[in-house]
């Protein structure tokens, strides 16, 4: 966290509560691979908005920007740049060329500038340091409810409805089928217990007023269908109604199974029934 200082139209200053982040990431920029995101830009927005950030300041992370000193990198970016006042870090904070600035020297370099700099213990959690790291590796064993311990907060799918093929329908089990953001980073494949919002707007998401409603979703390829596009599939219990175009937040509450295929439409009739049947007693 950042707060930079602005002079105000009365000549007054004004600081301005910020956040500064890289984009592209560098590990995306140094190995040229993309990087699936637990937050997409989208949601980190309106995420920041609502804990009182004021403004995101995204640092197009390239190779001159990675070339630069710790140094350099205060004196152009934090202080000519964005003017900062009070610096805020997490303990294992490193910044400049090959990463060689650590927090404790941002400190000291900060300090020739007047600016102020506050380092942020690390977090953890059964003596288990809280990080990305760890939230992915637990979405990836389908350990939901770790993943869950880990954030805080349930993890979460945010996307449109848009149209499918209708195969739900025809099994009695009509389902949404979320598009979401190509950068969202996907727990393991499967069939997951779920709880629901239905929103009209993405901006909406965090402040909706919507019940959380019981369900299930299936993450994969759909293969019993021949399906080839991974989708994401939600199933809500005793609900009806038109789902199309609208937002849906899709909290993951338990994983129950790993995807499969079956040899028939009946036989996968009858799975599907039994996953809801299990998602209902895992929600309750």
């Amino acid at each position: 966290m950042i707060e930079p200082i602005l002079q105000s139209d009365a000549g007054q200053m004004d600081i301005v509560k910020t956040v500064v982040t890289f984009n592209p990431h560098p590990q995306e920029f140094f190995s040229g691979q993309t990087r699936c995101l637990l937050t997409p830009l989208a949601e980190k927005v309106l995420q920041l908005k609502e804990i009182g950030v004021e403004q995101l300041v995204l640092l197009p992370f390239d190779r001159e920007l990675a070339s630069l000193t710790p140094d350099q990198f205060v004196a152009s970016i934090l202080v000519q740049g964005l003017q900062a006042k009070f610096i805020s870090v997490g303990q294992d904070f490193c910044f400049g060329r090959e990463r060689i600035g650590t927090a404790e020297n941002l400190k000291a370099i900060a300090a020739a500038y007047g600016i102020n700099v506050a380092i942020a213990a690390l977090k953890c959690l059964d003596e288990m340091r809280i990080s990305s790291s760890a939230i992915r590796q637990a979405l990836l064993a389908g350990e939901v409810q770790a993943a869950k311990s880990l954030l805080g907060r349930s993890y979460t799918l945010v996307g449109q409805v848009v149209s499918g093929q209708q195969v739900g329908r025809t099994l009695g089990f009509p389902t949404a089928n979320l598009e979401l953001p190509q950068e969202k980073f996907l727990p393991c494949l499967g069939v997951y217990a779920v709880r629901v919002q239905v929103c009209d707007r993405l901006d909406q998401f965090l402040n909706c007023a919507a019940p959380l409603l019981p369900g299930v979703m299936n993450l994969g390829h759909r293969p019993t269908i021949d399906g080839t596009r991974l989708t994401p599939e939600v199933h809500l219990f005793d609900w009806s109604g038109n789902l199309y175009n609208k937002v849906l937040s899709v909290h993951l509450e338990h994983f129950i199974r790993e995807e499969q295929k079956f040899a028939s439409l009946e036989q996968l009739q009858a799975q599907i029934q039994a996953d809801c049947d299990l998602a209902r007693s895992r929600l309750m």
